[in-house]
């Protein structure tokens, strides 16, 4: 008898286009586990535009919060699953809500500033680097050990001050976030029907290389107009992307 050969094929993009589709139905389709138990107020647009575009769904989302942690008594080094949650909330906080949380404490507690976290699958790399985007806007401080208070409260007024305007600030990173998201993806769109639209709209790529290169052709860009490019970007906000793997 002749020899058999039976070779693995790999999944065609179309295969994976439909399973990925199928993947997003799935996850979108279970109820919401988060502690609220729903998607937060600021951050719903933001969800829905990626939900509706075919090449990216969420899995979960924070716009944002203040939280007051009970780690225990191992330190300072804070375990969410292994903590007491004492407060949380995602608008501005008081002192009072504070002081009156940390009596409940009992070990190390740990007062924290988180801004938006947006968990994105993705079908595609080249999706996933429209979202790579990193963030450094946050806050951590210790307030307690062992249930013993270690600042006073007006240290906590202080720290509560700083805490409110990086949520302020936040909530504006998402607006700015959002409409950068919205642009980008309605220019992909168009790009993608023309691919000459690109070449000629968009020679040098981003506004910061568009920037150098008017600069090294001696054309003068007014200070206002430059800053405004400088802040164009949205690389101010932390999200965490998963790529669809191909070997699925």
């Amino acid at each position: 008898m002749g020899k058999w050969r039976v070779q693995a094929l790999r999944p065609t993009r179309m295969d994976r286009s439909a399973e990925f589709s199928r993947w997003k139905a799935q996850c979108l389709s279970r109820a919401d586990l988060s502690r609220k138990g729903s998607v937060d107020e600021d951050v719903v647009d933001l969800v829905q535009l990626l939900n509706a575009r075919e090449q990216f769904f969420t899995t979960s989302s924070c716009a944002g919060r203040i939280l007051l942690l009970d780690g225990g008594m191992n330190g300072f080094e804070v375990q969410k699953q292994n903590c007491c949650w004492l407060l949380v909330t995602h608008k501005p906080c008081v002192k009072e809500d504070v002081v009156v949380a940390l009596k409940k404490a009992s070990g190390d507690a740990v007062l924290k500033f988180e801004p938006l976290v947006l968990h994105v699958q993705c079908r595609q790399l080249q999706d996933a680097q429209l979202l790579a985007v990193r963030s450094t806007h946050s806050l951590e401080v210790p307030l307690s050990h062992k249930g013993k208070l270690m600042v006073t409260e007006e240290y906590i007024d202080f720290l509560l001050n700083i805490a409110n305007q990086k949520m302020e600030e936040n909530k504006r990173r998402i607006g700015r976030f959002y409409n950068c998201l919205q642009h980008a993806l309605e220019r992909k769109t168009v790009t993608n029907s023309h691919p000459k639209f690109k070449e000629k709209n968009n020679p040098t790529g981003s506004p910061k290389k568009e920037r150098k290169a008017a600069k090294a052709h001696g054309k003068c860009i007014p200070e206002e107009n430059e800053k405004e490019m400088e802040n164009d970007g949205c690389d101010d906000l932390g999200i965490s992307v998963t790529l669809f793997p191909e070997d699925y």
